[in-house]
């Protein structure tokens, strides 16, 4: 059976706010941690029946891209519930609701 690592690695300053956020993957093309502004990783806990949320941002990330970013993770939300369940009215309703967000985001730049 085939294994894949995600790995992080988060500096952060005296207060514990992130200063720099740092990936790898095995599978990914490049060999070496490389750097993000912001990552949001999101768990499903079975037994709870919850979602276990990780979002984190450096200092340095702009609020704009910060709006695009979550617009992003809602569309990639959007594409993993047309595939993972077939849904297309629910996977509609997200992209719907991103169109909009961007548009808002766009006319305030």
């Amino acid at each position: 059976m085939k294994k894949s690592e995600i790995n992080f690695k988060i500096e952060l300053d005296q207060n514990n706010v992130p200063e720099k956020i740092l990936w790898d993957a095995t599978d990914k093309p490049e060999v070496g941690f490389t750097e993000s502004k912001a990552i949001s990783l999101s768990l499903w806990d079975h037994q709870q029946k919850n979602t276990l949320r990780i979002d984190l941002w450096t200092k340095e990330m702009p609020v704009n891209e910060m709006k695009k970013f979550y617009i992003d993770c809602l569309g990639g939300l959007a594409q993993s519930v047309l595939t993972s369940t077939g849904d297309e009215k629910m996977s509609g309703e997200i992209n719907s609701l991103c169109e909009r967000l961007a548009v808002q985001v766009q006319k305030s730049e």
